[in-house]
């Protein structure tokens, strides 16, 4: 049988959403208060879900500990309060939706966690808005 075991963490992250090939006003038309040159911040709230079977052993389905020192290490320390446009790698060139967001942290997790894992990641913008990537 098979169980899903979830961490959740937070960060805080700025970014501007825009396309730099439109315009001033097609990226308002599209992105509206997003695009603010001056950028805008969330506090987002991240839901890593691995889902796999319970070890015998130990009862786990995944050591939730190593999970943390993972999400701290792969995301927390390379994503919070920093400008996303700015100050990542990840988004100098790739616009920071949320969409875009969850597809990166799940691209940065896989390589860290056995296939053995089904990987999931939801990842809250706001309290209402919010993406699910499953890979």
């Amino acid at each position: 049988m098979e169980v899903t075991v979830c961490r959740k963490e937070h960060f805080n992250a700025a970014h501007r959403l825009y396309n730099a090939s439109w315009s001033d006003e097609q990226n308002e038309a599209v992105f509206d208060k997003c695009s603010n040159p001056n950028f805008h911040g969330h506090n987002y709230e991240l839901i890593v879900k691995l889902t796999g079977p319970v070890n015998a052993e130990t009862g786990y389905v995944y050591d939730l500990k190593k999970l943390s020192q993972l999400l701290k290490k792969e995301v927390i320390d390379r994503f919070d309060h920093k400008n996303l446009n700015l100050d990542t790698e990840e988004f100098k060139e790739l616009n920071p939706t949320a969409e875009n967001i969850a597809i990166v942290i799940w691209n940065l997790l896989r390589p860290q966690i056995s296939d053995a894992y089904a990987l999931g990641i939801t990842l809250y913008e706001t309290e209402r808005n919010f993406v699910e990537y499953n890979g």
